[in-house]
């Protein structure tokens, strides 16, 4: 690995901007200073850069194996690299779902030959696969997912016993995508004998998959923690009503319950549906405005703790079918920092508070090993952004193997200047340097 010396960035780091330098040896951060003078293979002159934790974003879809025509682990780690997401944790609904220790092996193997990003993979939960999840290895894998509401293929857990003995014996962290699936049916087949299958839109999207379905499995979900003292983490929260089941009042390292906001639920809203259409149809749903002011609440005073993506491609014809048939997801890795970014300038949140919620929590939630902070010791994952260099999304530079963006035609206040994942830099000046794999995660646990 080659040495970096980075000059005069804005170090955004622990709650506090300042200006320093910083070196990198080895692929982590030997110093930080006021000014070093070291040589280095590679000099950065950031001056009026901001330099950034890289983020680590606990929830995408990358596909692969067996969706790859919409997505793949290499296209999706440079779509992240090139937005600032420097590691990733990527969820198990891919074909085969990842229900044995086989599978989630063969998912790191993909990783090691062909991620840019640092990776980690969930161990995937379904009716009958128990032995299996307990087998799981908290030092190297993030965690455990379960799908307590509609998925891909065998992964909606709804035995009831099942739910209870994973709750009670899981061996390290449970991540659960929670909307009730009695609910959810009963809302389509009441839309339906209304409307006709055909007469469905997206704008139905979001009362559907409704408030209701979201409260009830998560506070069951939460119920089920409490009773177990289980380490529980709830994925992308799309109501405001949810927030409260979480708590505030503890430090983030001791709290059992945790909870995710995705960037989709704090940009987007119902009336969005009417121009975006099945381009911003999610599950859990992007629901009304007083639902994302109510998210972005709870994100910023601790009821909510982490923000992720939670990207998940699907092809341009797929979201082009009629509302009923077109899946839920979209691309959203690789602008997830300049939407960010984009809310600073518009002072609904700090840059500091930004770094706390993207990479400082992220990292401390799942006991990530030396990473997610600019400390001396730490693997260097870095971000260097520029605040004042205005950048449009286009076909041309979206980098998601899919093609489109629901942020296409948008411009950002802000560019990424550089990005560097375990002391590499693999992305500098709009373009992806290929300098190897990223690492795989290790968990002090």
């Amino acid at each position: 690995m080659s040495s970096i010396l980075i000059k005069s960035a804005q170090i955004v780091n622990e709650g506090s901007t300042q200006t320093a330098d910083v070196y990198i040896n080895h692929g982590r951060i030997e110093m930080i200073a006021a000014s070093i003078d070291h040589p280095a293979d590679q000099v950065i002159d950031a001056k009026g850069l901001h330099l950034l934790p890289g983020l680590i974003d606990d929830q995408v879809h990358f596909r692969e194996p067996g969706l790859t025509y919409k997505a793949d682990i290499w296209h999706e780690s440079r779509a992240a690299v090139a937005g600032g997401t420097t590691s990733f944790m990527e969820m198990p609904n891919t074909v085969p779902n990842t229900l044995t220790q086989k599978l989630l092996q063969d998912k790191y193997d993909i990783a090691a030959e062909k991620s840019l990003a640092n990776y980690s993979f969930f161990m995937g939960a379904a009716n009958d696969n128990l032995a299996e999840v307990l087998k799981t290895n908290p030092r190297d894998v993030c965690g455990i997912k379960i799908f307590m509401g509609s998925s891909t293929g065998n992964m909606l857990v709804d035995n009831e016993d099942t739910l209870e003995k994973i709750f009670k014996e899981a061996p390290t962290l449970i991540a659960v995508h929670c909307e009730d699936e009695a609910t959810i049916r009963n809302n389509v087949a009441a839309f339906k004998a209304e409307y006709g299958e055909d007469g469905l839109t997206a704008e139905m999207h979001p009362l559907i998959r409704s408030a209701e379905a979201c409260y009830l499995s998560s506070s069951k979900a939460v119920d089920l923690a409490k009773k177990h003292n289980t380490r529980l983490h709830i994925l992308h929260i799309s109501t405001a009503k949810e927030t409260s089941l979480f708590d505030n009042t503890l430090p983030l390292g001791e709290k059992r319950i945790t909870a995710e906001a995705c960037i989709h639920h704090l940009w987007f809203s119902d009336a969005d549906y009417s121009a975006k259409g099945n381009f911003i149809k999610w599950n859990p749903a992007v629901k009304t405005a007083a639902d994302r002011a109510g998210i972005l609440a709870a994100v910023l005073d601790g009821h909510i703790d982490v923000i992720a993506t939670d990207h998940a491609p699907h092809t341009l014809e797929e979201k082009q079918q009629p509302y009923a048939q077109a899946p839920s997801g979209g691309p959203l890795v690789q602008h997830a920092l300049q939407a960010l970014l984009d809310l600073v300038k518009e002072g609904q949140l700090t840059v500091e508070q930004l770094v706390q919620k993207t990479a400082h929590n992220t990292a401390t939630m799942f006991q990530v090993e030396n990473r997610g902070f600019i400390r001396e010791g730490y693997w260097a994952d870095l971000v260097l952004v520029d605040l004042n260099k205005p950048y449009t999304v286009s076909k041309e530079n979206i980098l998601s193997k899919c093609g489109w963006s629901p942020f296409e035609g948008h411009t950002f206040s802000s560019s990424i200047a550089y990005t560097i994942v375990s002391g590499n830099v693999a992305f500098s000046d709009g373009k992806i340097i290929e300098v190897g794999t990223g690492h795989r995660l290790l968990f002090n646990r």
